[in-house]
């Protein structure tokens, strides 16, 4: 273990973001050609540190808050939906790592910028067994699981003394097969691939109870005072992806007023798109929906690093508006790409035009399941009405 003292800013780590968007744009269609992010990509993301922002400060990471990482998502995603997806998605599962207890922690940060994927969906099944588990099962959509060196898995565990219970576990990701059935209409370079278990040995210290996890208990005695690692799962993870969503807005937009001064809107009399009072609406419409759901990503983050620092304990509307927030950045931001997508014009269909990209890619994170808006609207709502959750992941 090393102790880092020199930790960027968050100033510096978005600026350091920001300097990878000519990359990371130039690669983006490669990367959705080839259904998984370039490796020159990957390279530049850790070496920009973005891999060590939810890794302990004991292990050489950066322990950084979730606006940090809404911040420098934020940038990521202006140059390709795809890639900062897949380091949003790498945020979690990492930081989810970090509460395990400290020795399984000390193997998964013994790499350096290691990359850990995950999911929350319990489709696979546990038995016990002398030291441990075993596990068998396939997990979908796991997102960077070609760069990962691990991944966290949930299975159901039957057997032994109680009733089933959801788990949550480590697992190397030598240890898993890969489906390569990544064929999709939108956020094709993420490389989200199935894995599957055939009997896989899991040791008894590296797996988790999930609904323990759910209600923010961990196994660390090291990251126990920690801000970061002191609030629960669903409203880190919430504040983990929205900066992603953000960006991808943000780049729709930029993609659009690139253009725009070349274009005319045929079969009119206006020479020039700008003129129209149409794209004035449009263009204002749009820039008002994406500082809408910039201020619901910045209050998320805000809630859930005010809480970490301070050690508060969450009340349920609390956790049902950290999905709320998510949901609302993702329909917001949806909106904005729609209006930029459909003022467009004819010519933006081919593929070489960024706009189709981004417009497919948020349409896809909008069909997420824990960050589809009516489905957290709905949550939301539920608990105002005073009833209880119907759901365990809040």
């Amino acid at each position: 273990m090393v102790l880092t003292t020199d930790v960027p800013t968050r100033e510096q780590l978005a600026r350091r973001a920001s300097e990878l968007v000519p990359l990371l744009r130039k690669n983006a269609a490669w990367a959705e050609e080839n259904r998984r992010v370039h490796e020159e990509s990957i390279e530049a993301l850790a070496d920009a540190g973005v891999f060590k922002l939810r890794v302990p400060i004991r292990y050489g990471g950066y322990e950084a808050d979730t606006r940090t990482l809404v911040d420098v998502a934020s940038e990521l995603g202006r140059a390709d939906g795809s890639t900062s997806w897949v380091a949003s998605v790498y945020w979690i599962p990492t930081w989810m790592a970090c509460l395990f207890p400290d020795q399984v922690q000390d193997e998964v940060f013994s790499t350096p910028d290691v990359r850990v994927c995950g999911t929350l969906s319990p489709t696979a099944m546990a038995a016990p067994v002398d030291g441990g588990i075993v596990v068998n099962g396939k997990w979908g959509f796991i997102s960077g699981a070609l760069h990962s060196q691990w991944q966290v898995v949930v299975a159901i565990l039957v057997g032994g003394e109680g009733e089933p219970m959801p788990i949550m576990a480590l697992v190397p990701i030598s240890d898993l097969q890969i489906a390569d059935d990544w064929y999709t209409a939108g956020l094709k370079g993420t490389g989200s691939v199935s894995t599957i278990a055939q009997d896989v040995f899991i040791p008894a210290e590296r797996w988790l109870p999930l609904p323990a996890v759910l209600q923010g208990q961990s196994a660390s005695p090291a990251n126990a005072g920690r801000p970061i690692y002191r609030t629960p799962l669903l409203p880190v993870a919430s504040a983990s992806s929205v900066g992603t969503v953000v960006g991808m807005a943000k780049g729709a937009k930029e993609a659009f007023f690139e253009r725009l001064p070349e274009r005319k809107i045929s079969y009119t009399a206006y020479a020039s798109q700008s003129e129209a009072p149409l794209t004035h609406l449009q263009v204002a419409e749009a820039s008002m929906k994406i500082d809408q759901a910039e201020f619901h990503a910045h209050r998320l983050a805000s809630v859930v690093d005010t809480k970490g620092v301070e050690g508060a304990s969450w009340t349920l509307e609390e956790r049902a508006r950290a999905r709320a927030d998510m949901g609302a950045v993702c329909r917001l931001a949806k909106e904005a790409v729609d209006i930029f997508n459909t003022a467009s014009g004819g010519s933006s269909i081919y593929s070489h035009v960024p706009i189709q990209r981004i417009a497919r890619d948020i349409q896809a994170v909008n069909l997420h399941a824990l960050m589809h808006p009516d489905t957290n609207a709905e949550l939301y709502g539920r608990i105002l009405c005073g009833l209880e959750p119907n759901t365990l992941y809040i």
